[in-house]
């Protein structure tokens, strides 16, 4: 027997209703995937500003002397609870599949390493199609 713990509803005693299932891991796949590119996105964007903002003193200086941003604070706020928004997702794609406790945290993780949300995305993608499909091939 696998050590990994299967996806499927039915190790815990309930019903076989693996279309449900399915059809519950399919939308947090999606709403994973949205949030991965968004918050990848934004934090790309975040990178750019900062390197404009501290290597080319872009957008001047405030009365401290500190570099002003091209977006001021607007682009870090809105990464910032776009992030949030992604945790919710790397949650609700992990408690589905019941994943180990590492990739919750590898994917957490993607939300603040530039590019790695891009990378990851494409992998958890592939992984998690896979156990979809196992769990529907199993019904019949």
């Amino acid at each position: 027997m696998s050590t990994e713990p299967t996806s499927t509803p039915t190790d815990a005693g309930q019903a076989p209703d693996v279309d449900a299932w399915a059809r519950k891991a399919r939308g947090a796949l999606t709403r994973y995937r949205v949030m991965a590119w968004v918050t990848g996105t934004m934090l790309l964007l975040l990178c750019v500003e900062m390197v404009a903002k501290y290597v080319f003193h872009a957008g001047g200086f405030d009365a401290e002397g500190e570099p002003l941003g091209v977006f001021g604070i607007w682009v870090a706020i809105a990464h910032g609870w776009i992030y949030v928004l992604y945790l919710v997702t790397v949650f609700d794609l992990w408690a589905t599949l019941r994943w180990r406790i590492g990739r919750f945290v590898t994917m957490a993780a993607a939300g603040v390493v530039p590019v790695m949300s891009f990378v990851l995305e494409r992998r958890v993608h592939a992984d998690a199609q896979a156990r979809i499909a196992a769990a529907a091939g199993s019904q019949a």
